[in-house]
This record gives C-alpha cells, sequence and structure tokens, in this order.
C-alpha cells in the first residue's frame, strides 16, 4: 500500500456530491489518486503500460496471460477509481471493447480532466451502484464477456452487497465460456473475510487462483489478494515468475491450495454478507 502524502495544490482538487475529497497527487510521470486520505490508483500517462499498485500489477499479469498477446477483449470493470486498467487493456490490447460502471460521476469528471482517457478508446462509463448496473448492462454482453474485473469500494472497504454469491452469480453469468473474473480483496489479521469472499466467487464462478504477498496470505498484515475465477481451471502458465519477479514479490495459489487455505469457509449470500474490513490508518504510512 501507498503512504500518506502532503494536501496537493488546489487545481488537483475537488469535492466530491458524497463531500469526500478527491486529489491527484503528481510524482515525476506517475499521478496517484486519493480519496479521503485512501490511494486509491496510480497511472502513468505517457505509459500506462507502467502499472504500480501491486494488486493493479497482478491483474495486470492475468490479463496479459489469460488471452492472446494483442487480442482485443470485451472487458467489464466495477469501479472505477482513475481508470488505470482500463488504459492498460487499451494500451495492451487496442479496440477492445469496455464498459466502466461507476457510482460517483463528479469522480469521473474530475479523473477525465486531470488525466485525460485516449480519445480513440472504446471506454464507455455507466454511473450508478455496480450492482443495479450491472444487471442493466445490455442483454448482448450476457454470456460475451472475456474479463470482468470487481474493484469496488466505498471509501476504504467493499460494501456487502457487493460481497455475496447472488452478486457473483450475476457476474458470471456476464463471462464468456473462457472468460475471467478479477476481484480485489482486502483483508488483514485472521482473514476471516478473504476466506469466505473467496468461498462465495468459487461457488459462484468456479476454480479460482489467488495472487498475493505471502505476508498478506497469512494474515500477517493488511493488503489486497487478487481471486482469477472463471468457469475451468487454468494453468497460468509464467504467472509465478512474473509475480515473483515484482515488488514487493507475490506468491500464486493454485485452486486445490484455495481449497485448503480457506479452512471450511462458507460462502455470504444475501442475507449474511458483510463488507469488507477497513485499514487501519497505519497501513498507508511507510
Amino acid at each position: 500500500m501507498s503512504r500518506r502524502k502532503p494536501h496537493p495544490s488546489s487545481d488537483l482538487t475537488t469535492t466530491l456530491a458524497s463531500g469526500r475529497q478527491a486529489w491527484f497527487e503528481r510524482e515525476g510521470d506517475r499521478w496517484q489518486l486519493h480519496i479521503d486520505g485512501t490511494p486509491q490508483s496510480e497511472i502513468d500517462l505517457f505509459d500506462p503500460t507502467q502499472l504500480e499498485f501491486g494488486y493493479i500489477r497482478h491483474m495486470g499479469h492475468a490479463l496479459d496471460l489469460a488471452f492472446a498477446a494483442k487480442r482485443a477483449i470485451t472487458a467489464v470493470h466495477l469501479g472505477a477509481g482513475a481508470m488505470t486498467l482500463p488504459r492498460y487493456v487499451e494500451a495492451t490490447r487496442p479496440g477492445s471493447r469496455q464498459q466502466v460502471i461507476e457510482i460517483d460521476r463528479e469522480l469521473i469528471d474530475f479523473v477525465r480532466r486531470v488525466a485525460p482517457l485516449p480519445a480513440h478508446a472504446s471506454i464507455r462509463v455507466r454511473y450508478g451502484d455496480a450492482r443495479e448496473q450491472l444487471v442493466r448492462l445490455p442483454e448482448g454482453l450476457r454470456g460475451t464477456v472475456d474479463a470482468l474485473i470487481v474493484d469496488v469500494f466505498a471509501g476504504d472497504h467493499t460494501p456487502p452487497h457487493l460481497t455475496s454469491t447472488e452478486f457473483f452469480d450475476e457476474v458470471a453469468s456476464r463471462l464468456s465460456p473462457a472468460g475471467i473474473v478479477l476481484a480485489n480483496v482486502a483483508d488483514g489479521a485472521g482473514l476471516n473475510f478473504a476466506r469466505r469472499e473467496v468461498a462465495t466467487i468459487r461457488e459462484a464462478v468456479g476454480p479460482v487462483t489467488l495472487i498475493a504477498e505471502p505476508a498478506v496470505l497469512k494474515g500477517r498484515r493488511f493488503g489486497n489478494i487478487v481471486v482469477a475465477a472463471g468457469r475451468e481451471a487454468r494453468e497460468w502458465d509464467g504467472l509465478a515468475r512474473r509475480v515473483g519477479n515484482g515488488f514487493p514479490p507475490g506468491t500464486v495459489v493454485t485452486d486445490s491450495e484455495a481449497v485448503a487455505w480457506m479452512r471450511g469457509a462458507t460462502p455470504f449470500s444475501d442475507a449474511d454478507a458483510v463488507g469488507s474490513p477497513s485499514p487501519d490508518a497505519s497501513v498507508f504510512i511507510r
């Protein structure tokens, strides 16, 4: 996770309709988006293939390996941030069709003003709650989405209605036969939420692969776990090497290993779903 920094100049700051403060901080070619002090996204406007946040980089590796190089895909992103992954997909797979669902129109307006999207990119933004808008996507997308990315946070946590089996059933219904779900699951000590959320995704979508730093997977510190899931198990040739060579280095957990890691955790339903835990403020200090 990234550290807190001083408040930037006013031209890189805005107040969202919710009253939250959003701002960009610039360091060289990199721009980092914060909302109420929580780092949300980081982008390189001159080279969108440079992914700085570890879990976003892990998602990028999965996207690289899941489909033939440079092949245009259909992608749906739940949660926008600074549009880091839509920019990445456009840069690595030109011509891809992408839908982004984001609840905060003011945030997207701010991001587009400070860090415009490529003019030629086929990236459509829909505004509203991620679950509600997912259901409202065109029926033509049902069963045709190659990559569906779930990275939704209300402040510093994922809302309960976006963690349940019923929600991920709807996510899975959008996937093409070879499509993948990439979900960001945040948790810390005990991993009680993460174990149940992985069980939920596995129940609704199919076999899972986990990607994270070893300390996070062991519950030794708060962090992000990327869950990659599809209808069929994948070999993910080369993923462990890519993840292990990054900084900080990560590790890959196969489906059978994930079953043991879950320790019998049961999936969430709408009736008992909870949101992801919020990190302690010290997570953002280094």
